[in-house]
């Protein structure tokens, strides 16, 4: 008897928990196969790009080789913003000027790091539901099934093969169902966790370069998006 059957052959409860741990796979996968396209070559382009930005000798210069590294988009939120803010600074008086120039800086780059984050973060906390919760979801198919053996049991008045051999196999397609789901999300969540984690340490370290390098000298202000970096 193939699986097919195995589940055909089941009630609502059992159908409902085989669509279930199949929409969560297919969901998983998904996410899996976008964040591997994603986040391919995502740290070495990130360093690529930064030591692009530094080599440039200003910043629509800098803007402008960043795009040719960043695929991913990693570093360009940030170097976007650091040119609008040079182009365009707050008006004077301003809530967006208050607290000075640096403040305005760490604020342009605090909002240009989470939301870089936010895309890069994207999916894992629904790998990380998929990868807890449906051993669970499979363990109810397994309950199911055994109960609907000790029923067949009860009905007949008598073990036999046939009233047993249904409902504990489709238990056991349940049970590694759910660990044929469960396990890819946890490994795509733990290698994605390291990757995300690197990329947001690298990309913590240019925001910081970049506060010490253009709102250390308060007299000369961020300078203009054309003008020569060094």
């Amino acid at each position: 008897m193939t699986v097919l059957e195995q589940l055909t052959q089941g009630d609502g409860v059992s159908r409902g928990v085989a669509a279930l741990l199949l929409a969560m796979s297919i969901a998983s996968w998904v996410v899996i196969l976008w964040k591997t396209w994603f986040l391919r070559g995502g740290t070495r382009d990130l360093l690529r790009s930064v030591a692009a930005f530094w080599q440039a000798h200003s910043i629509n210069e800098a803007l402008s080789h960043v795009k040719s590294f960043d695929r991913s988009t990693l570093v360009l939120p940030s170097v976007v913003a650091l040119q609008a803010l040079a182009s365009t600074p707050a008006a004077k008086g301003s809530l967006g000027a208050t607290g000075g120039r640096d403040a305005h800086l760490t604020r342009v780059l605090r909002v240009a790091l989470h939301g870089t984050m936010r895309r890069v973060s994207a999916g894992q906390i629904l790998l990380a539901t998929v990868g807890a919760t449906a051993p669970f979801v499979g363990l109810l198919g397994t309950v199911w099934g055994i109960y609907h053996a000790l029923t067949g049991i009860a009905q007949s008045g008598a073990f036999t093969i046939d009233k047993v051999a249904g409902p504990v196999g489709e238990a056991l397609i349940m049970t590694a169902a759910g660990l044929a789901v469960a396990i890819p999300a946890v490994l795509a969540y733990n290698w994605f966790g390291r990757v995300i984690g690197r990329i947001e340490a690298e990309l913590e370290g240019f925001a910081h370069d970049l506060l010490a390098v253009f709102g250390e000298r308060p007299e000369a202000g961020l300078p203009a998006a054309g003008t020569m970096l060094i």
